[in-house]
């Protein structure tokens, strides 16, 4: 059986029936492909194009069929090219030349169009489940040990000390954008081609809104020709897929690093770390490992697709067949990863100790000192200046700057060409104030502003995620 035989008189070369056929891989659609049949007998009833006898017994056999894919006994007969034809196949031998009738006014093009629409508006709500699994791990240790610090660092050097509970919040951060973008994907997506035809529209007089109904759009494409060739909403989950498994991939670096034992700050659990097979003495986080090398495989696939839709002319094209692939990998890929990411967060162990004896490591407070001169009449630019000598001075002492003498901090001062700085340097109190602001408590307290690392501003912002969280899950 061919959908199209009647035009030719031999039949394909095997390679080319091989080469062309897609049942393998698109058959996932199958329970999407059976609602939009449903929709489009019911749609093809309301025309007066089949009896209400006709639509209940085709619906019957969509739904016996349904039954018979849900429980994994329906057969696949890979002669039969795609999903497509072996459902329709399929329904004509239960219910007879009656399945002849399925196809009016409908052709594949508009056909898999809907059903991949279908098909990728569920995975963008699995998808978002997963992403705000994976907030709750975050904000759950964040609670637990979020009070921890550890050093901030750009440039991979030491920076700044920061709450451990601040750094695990810029990731729920990110996940937010990626849960907005692929909100916004699929807001587009959520129109029906159903009734879009091969690509100048159905010629019967089909009701396309009341069918979008049934099929739980929004409401219907405005241009046939678009209709069937439109891939956007593939490249747009695509693109967030491969940007929010990045998102997993930084989390997955800085585990892999934090577990080592040379930094020791945390201990993946048992049962997400993997073992060598001649080494007794290892611990590999090896999920985190495979989360960051698949963002290359997903920024992979949207990069693949783009160019084949690059070329494409209007309107359908056999090249969007190759649209399947990757976005079934992607979503698996990315959810998969979601998954294994947060049982990892969720079971991590934290080491306060090793975090804060890190934290102080390369005079990470050294612009709180900076700025404790500044507040002082200062200049920045002469301050951090300054500073800089003190760094310089204490790394040769091999003290840290909360161990500075006063002589030192008035010798520092009193070398600057500066009014401001000679004269805070026969300042009795200077020392004692720098020392004081050399402290991790101060220099993280100092960072009070909107988004900063201050204590109180970090319990603000976990606050607000909690609730963020616990109002969503309460309105589901």
């Amino acid at each position: 059986m061919r959908l199209w035989g009647g035009r030719f008189g031999d039949a394909n070369d095997p390679r080319v029936a091989e080469f062309t056929r897609s049942i393998e891989l698109d058959r996932v659609l199958a329970l999407d492909d059976l609602t939009g049949s449903v929709a489009h007998v019911r749609g093809l009833g309301r025309a007066g194009l089949l009896s209400e006898t006709e639509v209940e017994t085709l619906v019957a056999g969509l739904d016996r069929l349904r039954a018979e894919v849900e429980d994994g006994t329906l057969g696949w007969d890979p002669e039969l090219e795609d999903v497509h034809l072996n459902l329709e196949a399929a329904l004509r031998a239960r219910i007879g030349p009656l399945a002849d009738k399925l196809h009016t006014g409908r052709s594949r093009n508009d056909q898999v169009a809907t059903d991949l629409r279908l098909w990728t508006r569920r995975a963008c709500d699995r998808l978002d489940a997963a992403i705000v699994a994976m907030e709750r791990a975050l904000v759950d240790l964040a609670e637990r040990e979020g009070d921890a610090v550890l050093p901030g660092t750009t440039h991979i050097q030491p920076a700044q000390p920061v709450l451990l509970a601040h750094h695990l919040l810029a990731y729920v951060e990110m996940l937010e954008r990626d849960r907005e973008r692929l909100a916004d994907a699929r807001r587009r997506l959520d129109v029906s081609p159903l009734g879009a035809g091969a690509l100048a529209g159905a010629g019967y007089p089909l009701d396309r809104e009341a069918t979008a109904r049934d099929l739980g759009f929004a409401g219907v494409t405005a241009n046939s020709l678009d209709a069937v060739s439109d891939r956007d909403f593939v490249v747009e989950v695509l693109s967030t897929a491969a940007l929010g498994q990045a998102h997993l991939s930084r989390l997955a670096e800085e585990v892999a690093w934090w577990s080592n034992p040379r930094f020791g700050y945390v201990r993946v659990a048992d049962a997400f770390s993997t073992g060598s097979s001649m080494m007794p003495n290892k611990r590999n986080p090896d999920p985190a490992e495979l989360v960051r090398a698949r963002a290359a495989r997903l920024a992979g696939h949207l990069a693949g697709f783009l160019s084949v839709l690059k070329g494409l002319p209007l309107a359908y094209q056999r090249d969007l067949q190759e649209d399947k692939a990757p976005l079934f990998d992607a979503v698996a890929t990315y959810e998969a990863s979601l998954e294994v990411m947060t049982g990892l967060v969720a079971t991590l162990t934290v080491d306060r100790a090793a975090m804060a004896r890190s934290a102080i490591e390369g005079f990470t407070t050294a612009t709180a000192v900076a700025d404790a001169l500044v507040r002082r009449g200062v200049a920045f630019r002469v301050a951090h200046h300054v500073v800089g000598g003190l760094v310089a001075r204490a790394e040769e002492a091999g003290i840290g700057l909360a161990d500075m003498a006063d002589s030192m901090v008035a010798d520092a001062l009193a070398a600057a060409d500066d009014p401001a700085c000679v004269a805070l340097a026969a300042d009795p109190g200077i020392g004692a104030v720098l020392r004081t602001a050399a402290e991790l408590e101060a220099a993280l307290a100092a960072c009070d502003v909107t988004g900063g690392t201050a204590p109180a501003r970090v319990r603000a912002a976990l606050a607000k995620a909690r609730a963020r969280l616990d109002a969503e899950a309460t309105a589901d």
